[in-house]
């Protein structure tokens, strides 16, 4: 790639690329520093896309970060250099620029699982962070669940308050305090962020202590107020965190910019809902296209043409932060400066329809794409992708069972008047069906357009019903008449028809006078639905099929601009409507057919085009409601470690709305509806209020949901693994440091790695010497090593073969081997001696294919490459921990 000349290098097979300014040069930062911030620098950050998923032509992000402390010829510097960058770059780029604590969630994805803010400037030796040094006292005050972020704070307790998480790092030790009012997802977000600055920062040789309860935790309080002095008797309430303003939130305005001589002029061009067509290109030369989208001033998108010069769009922060200035918006508003075929997710979600050029990325299975492929149940459950694409967790050949709510109660319908529903009710249809060995459950409510108040309400009720009768194994699917889902319409394989009215006793919908008209839409089972609509010729389309019953005859009259496929499922429904059909043609129909619609009447006779594919990708924000109103925060770049068991997230797909909920989140069911219901309806696109809205459990995604997901481990929650690979290894052992209380929870708050137990007494000493407090020093009794495993005497096999000893290991020290091939970390049991000498070499299995499986705690097989014995620990290994030892090594044993 040709470069300028005062421009990094850049690698084209890394995904992310950091840069300080210094001096205004570009200075790259070290990976193990990525997400360290000094506030008196400016940054420049490249994300370049490298995942194999990732579209053709998916798109770069290039953004410029401001730290708090930077000065204005900084700031002007970076802007500059990120438009070099921009012009040498060959892919396109959506251009960003980011504000100390005020970060855009696309920033946010890079550096998981948190930002440090750190003060002052770059040192002169240019080491962005000191590895291996324990010399260190810092306190972070450490805000967010998602978007986690640690700002350096003066070392008092002044700095701390009841709503937030802090972390007092003292080099050996770092102590992580939790104030009383922060919830469990700030928590583990904060313990996952220290975790990993003891793992790069310490090299993992670093105690961790978590502060839950000052009472129980009273030793890591006297280090805390050996370094902090002695602690108030009140701390001061929690600053609420101030959230990033939503899409879905704010008023969208679309104003062009231009410049006439020294002015800038701003003219307003619409407010939401906006529509693609909007923006067009300028024909007054002095402009060139150029848009500003203002979101209640959250963000600013600046759009431009493909005619702008090379001038106009250098210009482009500039001419962004005159009009911050002018509608009074704080400085570190969020900028993102966007070229015509190169627009973001977030941006093309504020208008009303957005399609992609047809040489730009298509996303296939989008709304109004054509994607013709057979239904085949085993593709759909190996390929999640195309059952989410196509909205189809199987081919709808499971169980099907339908209850229509009368009088607050739900009335079984018979089997063989499936699919006819009525306008008037609610109905509730349980579908289940087998995937991967495991029976799974999917609750569809649908509410007609008739349905009266007191119906819903006792939808939702014999919903919650269901829910407790199959221990929340429900994925439950909020259906609007009229606005079914491929699935929901499959299940009734293309006969599902909707009477005006009513129903009956059973479910039934009761005679009406004719004539009735029926109006059917689709080309095949899973896309084909029919509707009853006024009985008059205006109701009529030429582009679609309708059947017009009468009190003798029901005709189906195909319109000019049908197709093939229309009339072949018109005629499937005709069956379930009538016996007696008669076929007639639009220009061809008999006068009883119009007598019958009471005359003749214009109708639409223009062919209807085909809906234009549509360019929106899925989008998924973290849900809360503090005080009673929805506050969301997106998660970019999303993937299922970013779903935790304390959280709601919502994914939006556009076609569907998925409110996924936590393990330990809380929130009942009824609640997640209205959440869904209100994105939907502060939505600045306009969203249909009918678009489905699923609710899913953790550990009951459907396919439809893991699909939109790079990848997806179904075994992730469920603590095994597929049942042919046995169960999953144990976990690497934690030394827990036990607290003198004797209570349970508080043997959890401090935790070593593996060798590592510094002398915490030190610690408090050297804090105590410099503490202005004079709090006590000394040796504090209950930090010590672990007992190491007591030695066990050789063990003889049951069927002769004498056992290898399980005495110290060779050499002198501790063990420095790993812990399997450790040939002293067990004793191999009598009946591993027996089964191995009477199994040939060839049955021994492959140790390559099997060392990927998980090893099995009983009998493990043939082609296992684990003995199912007894486990013993090796007395001078460090981890102090049984281990399954390979067969190779029981072999070993054998032959001795």
């Amino acid at each position: 790639m040709d470069h300028s000349k005062d421009l990094p290098a850049i690698e084209r097979n890394r995904e992310l690329h950091v840069w300080i300014l210094e001096n205004q040069k570009m200075l790259p930062v070290p990976e193990q520093a990525y997400g360290n911030f000094f506030e008196q620098h400016c940054y420049v950050v490249l994300h370049v896309p490298q995942s194999p998923k990732a579209q053709q032509g998916a798109l770069s992000d290039l953004h410029y970060w401001i730290g708090k402390e930077a000065t204005l010829e900084a700031q002007g510097a970076a802007a500059a250099s990120v438009q070099r960058l921009q012009e040498a770059l060959e892919s396109p780029c959506v251009q960003h620029r980011e504000a100390q604590g005020h970060e855009s969630a696309c920033f946010c994805s890079y550096f998981r699982p948190g930002v440090v803010y750190r003060k002052g400037a770059l040192p002169s030796d240019h080491r962005h962070v000191q590895t291996n040094t324990y010399d260190i006292q810092r306190l972070l005050h450490v805000r967010g669940t998602k978007h986690v972020s640690a700002t350096e704070v003066e070392l008092s307790w002044n700095s701390f308050n009841k709503g937030a998480v802090f972390l007092l790092d003292l080099g050996k030790v770092m102590i992580q305090w939790n104030g009383p009012k922060t919830s469990a997802s700030e928590k583990s977000r904060a313990l996952a962020l220290t975790r990993s600055l003891r793992d790069r920062e310490r090299g993992g040789r670093a105690q961790i202590g978590v502060v839950e309860d000052e009472a129980e935790a009273g030793d890591l309080m006297q280090i805390m107020e050996a370094v902090l002095g002695r602690r108030p008797g009140s701390l001061h309430a929690g600053v609420p965190t101030k959230s990033t303003a939503q899409p879905h939130e704010a008023t969208v305005r679309l104003s062009r910019i231009y410049e006439e001589g020294e002015d800038l002029v701003i003219q307003e061009v619409a407010t939401q809902p906006l529509t693609q067509d909007l923006l067009q290109e300028e024909p007054r030369p002095c402009s060139q296209a150029c848009y500003i989208l203002d979101q209640a001033g959250s963000k600013i998108f600046v759009w431009q043409g493909r005619r702008c010069s090379l001038p106009e769009k250098r210009a482009a922060f500039s001419r962004a932060e005159g009009f911050i200035r002018a509608k009074g918006y704080p400085v570190y508003t969020n900028v993102e400066v966007l070229h015509d075929g190169a627009e973001s997710a977030a941006f093309q979600q504020l208008f009303r329809t957005w399609s992609r050029a047809p040489s730009g990325p298509r996303r296939p299975g989008g709304r109004g794409a054509a994607v013709q492929v057979k239904l085949d149940a085993g593709r759909l459950h190996s390929q999640p992708e195309l059952a989410a694409q196509l909205r189809m967790v199987d081919d709808a050949s499971g169980k099907v069972e339908v209850w229509c709510l009368q009088d607050s109660r739900r009335q079984p319908v018979d089997s063989k008047h499936h699919g006819r529903l009525c306008a008037g009710n609610c109905y509730l249809i349980l579908y289940t069906y087998e995937r991967l060995g495991v029976v799974h459950y999917i609750l569809y409510l649908w509410q007609g357009h008739q349905a009266s108040a007191a119906d819903v309400r006792a939808l939702t009720h014999n919903a919650e019903e269901l829910e407790l009768a199959y221990q929340g194994a429900l994925v439950q699917v909020h259906v609007t008449m009229g606005s079914e889902p491929p699935h929901f319409l499959a299940m009734f394989r293309g006969r599902l028809v909707v009477f005006q009215g009513s129903a009956g006793h059973g479910g039934q919908e009761q005679p009406a006078p004719t004539p009735r008209l029926f109006h059917v839409q689709g080309t095949e089972p899973h896309s084909t639905s029919t509707m009853e609509v006024p009985a008059r010729a205006s109701a009529l389309r030429s582009s679609d099929v309708f059947l017009l019953l009468t009190a003798t005859v029901c005709y189906l009259w195909f319109g000019k601009g049908c197709s093939g496929d229309q009339r072949e499922m018109a005629r499937t429904v005709a069956t379930v409507i009538s016996q007696n059909e008669e076929v007639t043609v639009e220009g061809q129909e008999p006068p009883h057919f119009w007598e019958a619609l009471g005359g003749r009447a214009p109708y639409p006779s223009k062919k209807r085009l085909p809906e234009a594919a549509s360019g929106f990708q899925p989008r998924l924000f973290e849900c809360r409601s503090p005080r009673g109103r929805l506050v969301l925060s997106e998660v970019a770049s999303f993937s299922q470690e970013d779903l935790d068991q304390h959280d709601v997230l919502l994914l939006d797909t556009w076609q569907e709305i998925f409110l996924w909920l936590g393990a330990a989140a809380g929130e009942r069911k009824a609640a997640l509806v209205a959440w869904g219901r209100e994105y939907l309806e502060t939505h600045p696109a306009g969203r249909s209020l009918a678009t489905p809205i699923l609710l899913v459990r953790q550990g009951q995604e459907p396919p439809t949901f893991t699909g939109w997901f790079s990848s997806w481990d179904p075994y992730r929650w469920t603590g095994r693994g597929p049942p042919w690979l046995g169960p999953p290894p144990q976990a690497p052992p934690t030394v827990l440091i036990l607290l003198p209380q004797g209570n349970q929870s508080s043997q959890e708050v401090v935790e070593a790695s593996s060798g590592a137990a510094p002398a915490l007494s030190e610690v408090t000493a050297s804090a105590t010497s410099s503490s202005p407090s004079g709090s006590r020093a000394g040796r504090v009794p209950w930090l010590r090593r672990p007992p190491r495993a007591p030695r066990t005497a050789p063990r003889a096999s049951q069927s002769g073969a004498p056992g290898r000893s399980a005495g110290p290991c060779p050499g002198t020290g501790s063990c420095t081997r790993r812990r399997r091939t450790c040939p002293r970390a067990w004793t191999p049991p009598a009946r591993s001696f027996t089964s191995q000498t009477r199994t040939s070499k060839t049955s021994l299995g492959n140790p390559r294919r099997s060392s990927t499986a998980w090893p099995s705690g009983g009998s493990s097989g043939r082609n296992s490459s684990w003995a199912s014995s007894e486990r013993r620990p090796c007395p001078r290994h460090p981890h102090g921990e049984a281990i399954p030892v390979p067969r190779r090594a029981v072999r070993a044993a054998t032959r001795q």
